[in-house]
């Protein structure tokens, strides 16, 4: 099929593109607008290295089509630090050193971001549940716990 043009949503800014329909948002993001935060670990929707969120819920990157994400509202890792403003969520994997090689780690946070998002007062058997679509090769998940713990209850009190 013909390359489209489709603008899409990502991070607060309109993007223009012109891609094949058989293009994943994950190859968009990477491969059209630099944004390598989504890692292409399984390509499978497996591990949930390249998760980011679609109108505030996380979702693999590598299981949409560019073209269907188009007028939607895509929020990457990358929104999550910036020179005025780092992430609560990023904060508290820094502290609580939530990563060893860093592969999973911007899938795990915006999966935490968007965990959190729907679900302020959860707890951490909840967050557990919430993350089982995310995987850690190196198993630094006592310490990725830690973090949403943290980040969970913080938002608990706010």
């Amino acid at each position: 099929a013909a390359p489209q043009a489709i603008t899409l949503n990502v991070n607060g800014q309109d993007h223009k593109l012109t891609v094949e329909p058989r293009v994943t948002l994950m190859d968009a993001l990477r491969d059209d607008l630099n944004l390598t935060g989504c890692k292409d670990v399984c390509d499978r929707a497996n591990c949930g290295a390249c998760t980011v969120l679609i109108d505030g819920k996380p979702v693999y990157s590598c299981t949409r089509f560019a073209i269907e994400v188009a007028g939607q509202k895509i929020v990457t890792a990358e929104s999550l630090h910036s020179a005025e403003k780092t992430d609560l969520v990023v904060e508290k994997f820094c502290e609580h050193d939530g990563m060893q090689c860093g592969f999973c780690t911007p899938g795990f946070v915006m999966a935490v971001r968007g965990f959190c998002n729907e679900h302020p007062k959860a707890t951490l058997e909840d967050c557990r549940k919430g993350l089982g679509g995310n995987i850690c090769r190196c198993g630094t998940y006592t310490r990725i716990r830690a973090a949403v713990k943290d980040a969970a209850s913080m938002m608990r009190a706010a």
